[in-house]
C-alpha cells in the first residue's frame, strides 16, 4: 500500500494536471481547492493528513510559470509546453519540493517519489528524464556535483524520445490513485 503521502502526491498529481487543463481550456470555475477537494474525498480516510495535500497543490498551482522558467533551462531541447502534461507536472511537483520542502522532505527522497509517479502514470521513458532533469536541479540548488542520485546512476540529462512528447496524448492516466503501486525502497519508505 502507498504511504499517505504517496497517495497525497498521487492526489495532487491528478489535482494538478486537471487544474492545468481546465485552465488552458478557459474554464473560469477552475479553482485546485474546489478540484483538490474532489479529488481527495474518496481516499481522505486512508490519507489523514489532507492539509499536506492543499497545501502542496496549492504553492505548486501558484509557482506553474516560476517553475516552468526554473525547469527550462535544465531540459533545453524540450520547451516546458511541448513536455507530456504528465511530465511537466511531476517535475514541477518534484523542483517545488526541492526548493522549498527539504526541512520536512528529504532531497533524494523527493527525487525518487518524482520518478516513482514518472514510472506509474507517464510514458516509458518518463521516470528517466524526470531522473535526470531534477538530478540537474539538485545539483544547481546543493552545489553538489558528484553524488549519485539512483542506484543505477542516472546522472545524465534524460532527453524524451519524440514518443514522450506526443505521450501528451496519453495523459489520461490518471485514473485511480489507489490502483498505483509504489516502491517503497526507492520511493523512501519513511513517509516524505
Amino acid at each position: 500500500m502507498a504511504s499517505n503521502r504517496h497517495l497525497g502526491r498521487i492526489i495532487v498529481l491528478q489535482s494538478l494536471y486537471e487544474y492545468e487543463f481546465r485552465k488552458k481550456a478557459g474554464d473560469p470555475t477552475a479553482e485546485i481547492d474546489i478540484i483538490v477537494a474532489k479529488n481527495i474525498e474518496p481516499y481522505a480516510k486512508a490519507l489523514g493528513d489532507t492539509e499536506f495535500v492543499y497545501q502542496l497543490a496549492r504553492d505548486v498551482s501558484g509557482r506553474f510559470e516560476e517553475l516552468d522558467a526554473e525547469l527550462q533551462p535544465m531540459a533545453p531541447e524540450w520547451p516546458i509546453s511541448t513536455i507530456a502534461a504528465i511530465d511537466r507536472n511531476v517535475l514541477r511537483i518534484g523542483l517545488h519540493e526541492l526548493e522549498r520542502s527539504a526541512e520536512t522532505v528529504p532531497p533524494k527522497v523527493a527525487i525518487n517519489e518524482a520518478v516513482e509517479l514518472a514510472k506509474a502514470f507517464g510514458s516509458d521513458n518518463s521516470s528517466k528524464f524526470i531522473n535526470g532533469v531534477l538530478g540537474t536541479a539538485y545539483r544547481k540548488i546543493y552545489n553538489d556535483d558528484t553524488t549519485s542520485l539512483k542506484e543505477n546512476h542516472h546522472e545524465e540529462e534524460a532527453q524524451p524520445t519524440e514518443p514522450e512528447k506526443a505521450s501528451a496524448n496519453n495523459d489520461d492516466k490518471i485514473a485511480d490513485p489507489a490502483s498505483s503501486s509504489s516502491d517503497e525502497a526507492t520511493a523512501g519508505s519513511a513517509a516524505a
